[in-house]
């Protein structure tokens, strides 16, 4: 059944007005989607709008989707794109403190060691502050690639940029990443 079917099958079937295909995408994608999003602009209620808006507008562009990407590169496009509007209508400032409380709503580790999840805990507490230093280019191509799963290809078709330059902004982003965790 739908568990059989690509993302992409599942996509043209809901284009063709399935609407089992649509809630098969959505239990798919759901989760990477909005982890991505959330990384992104770091504001839980922002988030929320944006990835409401995502799936609005690949609820209304299903009559256009082409199988040309992954679906969910398509779908990353979509919201990147609104990533960068709303950046550029008002632009976040996240601290260390509202770091530390996304982090805290996020799903806590499966661990009986209260000492593991503590510094698993600082762990994504530190990896955080390090991301909000980052220019915003670095990050969301680390995220894609980290948080996404997303190729070097698939990362420049979700950003418009060249391959080489995402190479460039990942190896970047680790260089200071890694210089950041040695201190």
């Amino acid at each position: 059944m739908d568990a059989e079917k690509t993302d992409e099958e599942l996509m043209l079937a809901y284009a063709r007005g399935d609407g089992r295909a649509f809630d098969a995408l959505y239990r798919r994608q759901r989760g990477m989607l909005y982890r991505y999003i959330l990384r992104s602009v770091r504001h839980r209620d922002q988030a929320d709008e944006l990835f409401q808006e995502t799936w609005s507008r690949t609820i209304a562009s299903r009559g256009r989707y082409r199988v040309e990407a992954k679906f969910s590169t398509w779908l990353l496009q979509i919201a990147h794109n609104l990533i960068v509007d709303s950046f550029r209508r008002a632009r976040p400032q996240a601290g260390a403190e509202e770091t530390e409380t996304v982090f805290r709503e996020l799903d806590a580790p499966e661990s009986e060691r209260p000492e593991q999840m503590l510094n698993e805990f600082e762990q994504r507490r530190r990896l955080q502050i390090v991301l909000d230093t980052l220019p915003d280019e670095q990050r969301e191509a680390f995220l894609l690639r980290v948080e996404s799963g997303l190729g070097l290809d698939e990362i420049a078709a979700v950003t418009g940029v060249g391959h080489e330059t995402v190479k460039s902004r990942l190896r970047y982003a680790l260089a200071k990443i890694r210089e950041k965790f040695a201190e």
